[in-house]
């Protein structure tokens, strides 16, 4: 398959895998971090000679364990520079700045920076490791997946499927306005995703390409639609239209327009499961087009500073708006830029369900509930154009067909067949259950009224007493 890697499927990330019997005190900086680096104990700890030549602990991280270690009375390695001399605060003496007014033994907290201006004596080498995920590699039942869940797999992804061929027809009749980024072939990225996380409990949000992943998480038909269609029983009250599917309750936390712009918001929505000290994480989605926001980066630079429970999934469906990711980016393998940010980094089929539930489990369980911040690429396709205006016409000569022949609803019915799980006339029959329920979502959405004009001014928020309007 074209979207999958022949690089081996490894048991790692980006710097190495967590250990599962850790042993560090509740509460100790950078626990998550020292056994990304394969220090799992305190005893481990003591026998590093220098913290800083572990992976993904720089100067500052290094000076903070080295102060935990030292305020528990256990001594431990050196945060050193080159030739392994220590440069934390209290051995280094303090001068005043020529540009600072008074005694600098005034400022609180020491030196203004932990960081060292040794330079080491190089070449510096580093050795990274990512996780793969291909295609046709997981069975159900490794995964904990139930005989009947693999058939709820499928109905969840036929339903996206005929809701968003539907949404076309009716934008067509326009019954739907605005915009309209459809979903159709990333079923399997939205499915296997939300079948790995806590629903209800964990976080979702993602971009403006949002009716598969609100459908994957219990909106219904129903609600989609009426909100597709503007009205008052839609997800969004009718308000929020294609782009802004959302359902609080089920910590659907919406679908956004501004491309990056809500991966700031992902990372605030993981700090707030951190700050509340919930064993809660956030997946945050985005498109191979929205790593070229600096929202991106700040977003992972602060998930990274501040070790905060979150997967970045890039679901590269190949095209952004409509340029080629090679032709895109220097760095088109987009899972290694998470070595930037010293994320564990893995790159998974999205065109397999199973390789997709596989890759999230993993980043959720082995690093984002244990506040390490991890970023994933999904390579998927999208069938249809970037919005419903786009014909679609930078696609090569039988591109279309050779991915199509990849689609992950026909792979899952295949392995249903081969395994005997259901036959050709149980899926028919499940098939023709989700036509039906969204031709009564259609109806549904026809009868509801519109929200009242009143309706505009609701869910605003106001102060009266907002002290900067003159």
């Amino acid at each position: 398959m074209a979207d999958d890697t022949s690089a081996p499927n490894s048991s790692s990330g980006s710097n190495g895998s967590l250990n599962g019997g850790a042993d560090f005190p509740e509460g100790f900086p950078h626990a998550s971090r020292l056994k990304q680096a394969g220090v799992t104990s305190l005893a481990d700890l003591r026998d590093v000679e220098s913290l800083e030549d572990l992976s993904g602990i720089g100067p500052a991280y290094a000076q903070d364990i080295q102060n935990a270690l030292e305020g528990a009375g256990t001594g431990g390695p050196t945060t050193g520079g080159a030739n392994g001399t220590s440069t934390g605060a209290a051995t280094t003496e303090k001068r005043p700045s020529p540009l600072s007014e008074g005694d600098a033994e005034s400022s609180a907290g020491g030196a203004a920076t932990r960081q060292t201006i040794d330079i080491p004596e190089g070449p510096l080498e580093e050795t990274v490791t990512y996780e793969t995920y291909p295609a046709d590699t997981y069975g159900h039942d490794e995964l904990g997946i139930a005989d009947d869940e693999v058939l709820d797999l499928l109905r969840n992804m036929l339903l996206q499927r005929r809701f968003e061929n539907r949404c076309r027809q009716m934008y067509q009749r326009q019954k739907i306005s605005g915009f309209l980024h459809l979903y159709i072939g990333q079923e399997a990225v939205s499915t296997g995703s939300v079948n790995a996380i806590e629903l209800g409990d964990d976080s979702v949000i993602t971009a403006y390409r949002d009716h598969g992943m609100g459908l994957a998480m219990g909106i219904t038909p129903e609600e989609g639609m009426a909100e597709l269609f503007g009205k008052e029983t839609g997800c969004s009250k009718g308000k929020g239209g294609s782009m802004h599917f959302f359902d609080a309750e089920k910590k659907m936390m919406g679908g956004h327009a501004i491309v990056g712009a809500h991966l700031p918001l992902g990372a605030g929505l993981a700090f707030a499961h951190k700050y509340r000290g919930e064993d809660n994480v956030c997946l945050c989605f985005f498109g191979d087009g929205a790593m070229h926001q600096g929202a991106f980066r700040e977003a992972c630079n602060l998930a990274g500073i501040y070790e905060l429970p979150i997967v970045f999934v890039c679901e590269n469906n190949q095209y952004a708006m409509g340029t080629a990711v090679d032709r895109a980016f220097s760095k088109p393998d987009l899972f290694k830029h998470g070595y930037n940010f010293d994320f564990p980094a893995s790159l998974a089929s999205g065109m397999d369900v199973f390789s997709v539930n596989k890759a999230v489990q993993d980043h959720v369980e082995n690093y984002a509930r244990n506040d390490q911040p991890s970023l994933l690429e999904v390579r998927t396709y999208r069938y249809q154009g970037h919005s419903i205006t786009d014909p679609a016409e930078y696609r090569g000569e039988g591109e279309l067909d050779q991915r199509q022949s990849q689609d992950a609803i026909n792979r899952l019915q295949d392995y249903i067949l081969d395994r005997g799980l259901a036959t050709e006339a149980d899926m028919e029959a499940i098939d023709e259950e989700v036509k039906e329920r969204v031709k009564d979502a259609i109806d549904a959405a026809n009868e509801a009224s519109f929200p009242d004009e009143e309706a505009i001014y609701d869910d605003i928020y106001t102060q009266e007493d907002y002290p900067f309007i003159a």
